[in-house]
C-alpha cells in the first residue's frame, strides 16, 4: 500500500461522529472524548435531544453532509449501519477529512478498495475501528504466546458466543446487506487471527439461521488453515446466539502446553452502562475478574499455572491514531493493508460458503 502524506496536526484534532446508535454513543463519543489531543466536536444524529443529554457542550447537526462542510473537523468516525459506510466515508474522504470507519470497512472487498484508493489521493487516512485489538483477554493472549511456553502453536480456537434468543428488531438482525454476523463479529475474529498468525493458505466458512424468526445468519464456523508459516496449525473462529453456557473465550494448544481464558471482555459492559474511561486516569478499567489458566511442560513434568490480569484499554485505539496523526507513529493502528486483508478474508468467507469448500487466501500476504 502506498504511503499517504499529509501535514501533522500541533493543535487538537477536532472530531466528528456520524451517528449515535449503540456505535456511536458506547464506542466512539466516550473514547474520543477520554483521549488528550482529540475533541469531540460535533455530532451527527437525528435525535439531537439524546446527543444533548449526555453531551451538552457538544455541536449536533443533522446530517453527515453539515459535518463534512465544517473546515473545523480534522477527522470523521463513521458509526451508522454497515450499508451506509462505503457512501458516508467516501463524501468525508472527497471532503479533504481523515476517516475512521466502524467495523466491517464497508459490504463488500470492492468498496472497501475504492475506499482505500480515495484516501490515497486525497492524502488521507481510512482506517477502521478495532477494538477488540484491546481487549484485556486478546492483550493476555499475546504475553502467553510471546513467552514461549506453548511452544509452536499446532490449535487455536477463538468462541463469541452469546445468548440472545429473541430477535431484536434492529438492523443488524434485518435480511439487509452487511447484517450478517459474519460481517459483525467475525470481522473482530478474523482480525484477532490475523495479528496473531498473518494470512492462512485458505479457509472455510459455514453459516446458519437458527433462531426461530431470525432474518439473517446468526452462526458462523470458520475453519483456517497454515502450512509453512506455521506448520500444522488450525484455526477455528466461531460464533453463536444461542448459547447460553459459554465455553472458552479463547483455547490454544501447542507441543509446550495449553491455555484457556473465559469471559469476555468487560469493557463494553462498562461503556454501555455509561462509563467515560480517561487516558491516564483509568483506575481499574477494563480489570478482568476471570485469570486464564496456562498448562505447559517444564522439567519436573506439567505446571499449571493462573495468568496475570491484565488489562483492556479500547483508549488505545485513539490514542494510536492521535499520535500517528500527530507525525509521533509510524502507522495508524490499523494499517490500509490490515484493512484490505480483513475485508478480503470476509469476502473469500462468502465464496467459501457458495461452493461449500476451502477457498485459497494465501494470495492476500
Amino acid at each position: 500500500m502506498t504511503h499517504i502524506q499529509f501535514t501533522p496536526f500541533t493543535a487538537p484534532i477536532r472530531v466528528a461522529v456520524i451517528g449515535y446508535g449503540l456505535a456511536g454513543r458506547v464506542f466512539h463519543a466516550p473514547l474520543v472524548a477520554g483521549v488528550p489531543g482529540l475533541e469531540l466536536a460535533c455530532i451527527c444524529s437525528s435525535k439531537p435531544e439524546a446527543v444533548q443529554k449526555d453531551w451538552p457542550q457538544v455541536r449536533v447537526v443533522p446530517t453527515p453532509e453539515a459535518a463534512f462542510a465544517d473546515p473545523a473537523i480534522d477527522l470523521v468516525v463513521i458509526a451508522t449501519s454497515n450499508a451506509s459506510h462505503h457512501a458516508l466515508a467516501r463524501a468525508a474522504l472527497l471532503a479533504g477529512k481523515h476517516v475512521v470507519v466502524d467495523k466491517p470497512c464497508t459490504v463488500t472487498l470492492a468498496e472497501t478498495e475504492d475506499l482505500l484508493a480515495v484516501a490515497r489521493q486525497q492524502n488521507r487516512v481510512l482506517t477502521v475501528y478495532q477494538n477488540r485489538r484491546f481487549d484485556g483477554d486478546f492483550l493476555l493472549l499475546q504475553q502467553v504466546l510471546a513467552s514461549g511456553k506453548l511452544g509452536r502453536i499446532t490449535h487455536f480456537e477463538s468462541h463469541f458466543d452469546r445468548f440472545r434468543h429473541v430477535v431484536p428488531g434492529k438492523w443488524r438482525e434485518q435480511d439487509i446487506p452487511g447484517s450478517d454476523l459474519w460481517l459483525d463479529l467475525g470481522a473482530h475474529l478474523v482480525d484477532q487471527a490475523l495479528q496473531l498468525f498473518g494470512v492462512p493458505d485458505d479457509l472455510s466458512l459455514d453459516v446458519a439461521r437458527q433462531r426461530e424468526n431470525t432474518q439473517t445468519n446468526d452462526y458462523f464456523h470458520a475453519q483456517l488453515r497454515y502450512g509453512s508459516s506455521h506448520p500444522g496449525l488450525r484455526v477455528v473462529l466461531h460464533a453463536s446466539s444461542c448459547v447460553t453456557s459459554s465455553g472458552p473465550r479463547f483455547a490454544v494448544h501447542g507441543t509446550g502446553g495449553s491455555f484457556t481464558k473465559f469471559g469476555l471482555d468487560t469493557q463494553e459492559d462498562a461503556l454501555k452502562a455509561g462509563g467515560r474511561p480517561q487516558l491516564g486516569a483509568l483506575g481499574d478499567w477494563g480489570a478482568d475478574p476471570l485469570t486464564g489458566q496456562l498448562v505447559h511442560h517444564a522439567a519436573a513434568g506439567l505446571v499449571t499455572e493462573a495468568t496475570p490480569d491484565v488489562a483492556g484499554n479500547y483508549l488505545q485505539y485513539y490514542a494510536g491514531l492521535r499520535d500517528y496523526l500527530q507525525g509521533k507513529a509510524a502507522a495508524a493502528p490499523v494499517t490500509p493493508q490490515q484493512v484490505y486483508q480483513v475485508m478480503a478474508m470476509l469476502g473469500r468467507g462468502e465464496q467459501s460458503v457458495k461452493k461449500a469448500a476451502f477457498v485459497p487466501t494465501g494470495d492476500l500476504r
